[in-house]
């Protein structure tokens, strides 16, 4: 049963993954269909991320009432909606109306089943669950690329719809395993306390400024790859330039399939410090003046491998950290705080880039990348000094 259980838990990650790198991988073609400015991408993004911070701010409340497994179904309900929407967009404005619930069902599904696994299961699990987060992720913009080849975008949005409609299917029929330890799910936090109380938890500050830097170059990388290839690399195809929008979430499984392997031997405080040091080497790797695109290619692939651990790692903590008693509230802030790095850093880069061109992408990459590194470790510490009172 529990086998069965994860196998439903992969295809899950797979569904988170799948919308997020259609809007960077689509967007070139759809700046240029609805006649606004590159920058505008961002806006979009921003209204996305901002509904996934309201889902992940009400996760608590509603992990404390619902079972995960109704959560994941209306939340891939809500995905589903979304998608086909973006497909049938005619209009700019058109984008911002559907980026409600596919926001709205990103931040509940991605809160309540973090919160599920790091309970339930080891760090290696989460490492590899995560690891299929990026095989959505990687499979959504060849299918934007495809839909650009022979059709035209909006028909990238529709296919991926599809595939989460198969998948909210097989989540229907596998109601009956959602147990965790043969005890009902209600009852392993049904004394989590709320998000106010959670807030009072030494090092949550901090923990909460390095999500937020962590996911503010990923989102970055997301949304920007496929524009920084098509603004600093000459002679690349749109269906190409659609492709690389793949290079980060390649990136990401690969290390998230690396560490799965390593993360029980060596502990989540080291893979993540393991994974920004492989980062920072991918930043440089892009910084380099190559007029190859290869070698910017590999840069992204290298810079999503460090990043891989970072998330599931530091979502695998927080049980042991903050106590399980905190950890619904604790997942809940650390998804609203990644999320409010998606909501406004990539539109914030959208802006620098039109003043100062898209080639200093790597530099604010970098930026965020030591902010990230700092608070974490200022986060160890502040727990270390805790446990020493």
């Amino acid at each position: 049963m529990v086998s069965l259980l994860l196998v439903v838990i992969y295809l899950i990650f797979i569904s988170l993954g799948l919308p997020d790198s259609l809007l960077g991988s689509g967007w070139p073609q759809m700046q240029k269909a609805f006649l606004v400015p590159s920058s505008y991408a961002g806006y979009v993004s921003m209204t996305i991320s901002f509904m996934t911070i309201i889902s992940a701010l009400l996760s608590p409340r509603m992990i404390k009432k619902f079972h995960t497994k109704w959560i994941t179904i209306v939340s891939i309900g809500l995905t589903i909606i979304g998608l086909l929407g973006f497909s049938v967009c005619g209009e700019y404005w058109m984008l911002f109306l559907f980026a409600v619930p596919y926001g709205l069902g990103a931040g509940a599904i991605d809160a309540s089943v973090n919160h599920y696994v790091a309970n339930n299961f080891s760090g290696s699990v989460m490492n590899f669950l995560h690891c299929f987060y990026g095989v959505g992720a990687v499979i959504s913009p060849y299918i934007m690329a495809l839909a650009l080849k022979y059709a035209r975008w909006n028909e990238g949005y529709s296919c991926t719809s599809y595939i989460q409609m198969l998948i909210l299917l097989i989540c229907i029929f596998s109601l009956p395993l959602w147990k965790a330890n043969g005890k009902d799910e209600e009852e392993d936090h049904s004394d989590s306390v709320g998000i106010r109380e959670a807030l009072k938890v030494p090092a949550i500050i901090f923990t909460l400024v390095a999500f937020y830097a962590y996911c503010a170059g990923e989102a970055t990388c997301f949304l920007w790859t496929p524009s920084y290839f098509a603004g600093t690399k000459e002679g690349l195809s749109a269906e190409t330039i659609a492709s690389f929008g793949s290079l980060i979430f390649g990136g990401l499984m690969l290390g998230r399939l690396i560490s799965g392997f390593i993360s029980n031997k060596i502990g989540d405080r080291k893979l993540i410090r393991i994974g920004i040091f492989i980062e920072l080497l991918g930043i440089i790797m892009v910084f380099l003046p190559a007029s190859n695109y290869m070698v910017a290619a590999v840069g992204f692939v290298v810079i999503g491998t460090g990043m891989g651990p970072v998330y599931p790692a530091i979502q695998h903590m927080a049980p042991i950290n903050f106590g399980k008693k905190y950890s619904a509230a604790a997942i809940g802030l650390q998804m609203a705080s990644a999320y409010v790095g998606s909501t406004f850093m990539p539109m914030v880069f959208g802006v620098l880039q039109e003043k100062t061109g898209i080639s200093i992408m790597p530099v604010y990459l970098l930026i965020f990348a030591i902010i990230n590194f700092v608070m974490l470790e200022m986060a160890y510490y502040k727990l270390r000094k805790a446990e020493v009172k």
